[in-house]
């Protein structure tokens, strides 16, 4: 087991660009685990992560890929020779290459195929029966696996054999003869008891099982919430595919997590920060693109009443204030729906009751501020009918914002579109527009 020492990335990256620091430099590495490594070797351009991920012995190479961004570690293949690419893979277990594979070139992937035996091609064959976002394709195949006909001291033996480096293997899991999936048993349950018993008797029944189909996300939260350190995979047979366990579980929970926050800058999660620059320029433009056709719209939406703005030029000194208020108090509720929807907490049963809650929200704080803000634009333009118009404006914009975001997103989960991607853009126009309309639209009834 290596030591846990403080990941000073500032460090381990200026040791990368000094080649007379090389030989320190993987010492440092070598303290780290594979996490560790490979968020220190995204810190570093790609001409120093490839010459340092090439000093790693392989086993710390695979294992640090594995944990890299996709884009990342798809950069580093894109920089080896085929020879080295051969070597990368020639002993790569079934686990590790199916969470490489996508970025492996196809050639090096067969060759990889042709290394293993006919039970780790089973395994593979198995595993990409399964989507890249179903448990099922990244059940861990590092199980302890015990017939239910088997007595307590079988079990017990199989605990013996484990070595200081396994990883959350506090469980058996029970199958029968044809592979079925019985029952998780914990080693803990079989203290003091008969050699004689069987195991059966101790078979703990409240564990619940991951269906190989079941999406990841999911997956991954039952196992965070179950209070196990690993729960079976099982496909629709009943057969046990392997496990998902609580590191490999609470590690897919945080690049969702990751994954939600860069969607809703418009990026993807799995960008390498020291990607190609036209690569990166390609993604950014087209969110670009669409924010552009938006900011078309409330313009358009703004040129409509440009003889309005003409002869009441407060009306455009005060219309940001209109779409900023709508624009918050919609983001307010939007994440408040993106994370319901991620937790499964929004049902057809709860929608309504969400709904008239935060229109009610909305029409508190519209009126609360439009009362604020039409205090303050008279005292600035001594006028009482542009200060009803702004609050009129204030009171529509805020609570259309609230009805938006609720409907939003759970009509772009219904859609199949990932609602922290796209829902803030189309927030932003609604709120824009319609601020934008109401406030003109009023000014020129009342106004002219």
């Amino acid at each position: 087991m290596v030591e846990n020492t403080p990941l000073d990335i500032e460090e381990i990256v200026r040791d990368s660009f000094d080649e007379n620091e090389t030989e320190q430099l993987a010492e440092k590495l070598d303290q780290l685990e594979p996490e560790e490594i490979a968020i220190a070797l995204e810190a570093m351009p790609l001409e120093q992560r490839v010459s340092t991920w090439l000093t790693l012995e392989k086993e710390q190479q695979i294992a640090s890929l594995t944990y890299m961004r996709v884009d990342a570690r798809s950069n580093i293949f894109k920089q080896l020779e085929t020879p080295q690419l051969h070597d990368l893979v020639e002993e790569i277990d079934v686990d590790d290459l199916i969470e490489l594979l996508d970025e492996l070139p196809d050639a090096i992937y067969q060759y990889a195929c042709s290394r293993m035996d006919q039970s780790e091609k089973r395994w593979l064959d198995q595993a990409l029966t399964y989507d890249d976002e179903q448990c099922g394709r990244y059940a861990d195949h590092d199980v302890l696996i015990v017939s239910k006909n088997a007595k307590v001291r079988d079990a017990v033996r199989l605990f013996k054999k484990l070595t200081e480096d396994a990883e959350y293997q506090e469980a058996l899991f029970v199958v029968d003869r044809t592979g079925r999936y019985v029952g998780l048993l914990q080693g803990i349950r079989l203290l003091g008891q008969p050699n004689h018993m069987p195991v059966v008797e101790f078979i703990d029944a409240e564990a619940p099982v991951v269906q190989g189909d079941m999406e990841l996300d999911t997956g991954s939260d039952l196992v965070a919430r179950s209070g196990y350190s690993a729960l079976a995979v099982v496909d629709g047979e009943g057969k046990l595919l392997g496990r998902l366990s609580i590191g490999e579980a609470l590690e897919n929970v945080r690049r969702s997590l990751e994954g939600q926050f860069m969607h809703t800058a418009g990026l993807d999660e799995e960008e390498d920060l020291f990607a190609p620059i036209v690569n990166s320029a390609k993604r950014r433009a087209l969110w670009l693109g669409i924010n552009l056709l938006t900011a078309f719209l409330a313009a358009w939406t703004i040129g409509l009443f440009e003889a309005t703005l003409q002869q009441v030029v407060a009306l455009a000194v005060l219309m940001p204030i209109v779409a900023s208020m709508g624009g918050i108090a919609g983001s307010q509720t939007l994440t408040l729906i993106i994370r319901g929807l991620a937790l499964g907490q929004i049902t057809p049963q709860t929608y309504w009751t969400l709904m008239r809650k935060e229109l009610s929200i909305g029409a508190i704080n519209g009126v609360l501020w439009a009362l604020v803000i039409a205090g303050i634009t008279y005292l600035w333009f001594g006028d009482w009918i542009i200060a009803g118009v702004i609050s009129f404006a204030i009171v529509i914009n805020i609570c259309v914002a609230a009805f938006s975001g609720v409907v939003i997103p759970v009509w772009l989960e219904k859609m199949k579109i990932d609602p922290a991607l796209s829902g803030s853009v189309i927030l932003t126009t609604v709120t824009d527009v319609i601020g934008f309309f109401a406030f003109l639209g009023l000014g020129s009834l009342f106004l002219l």
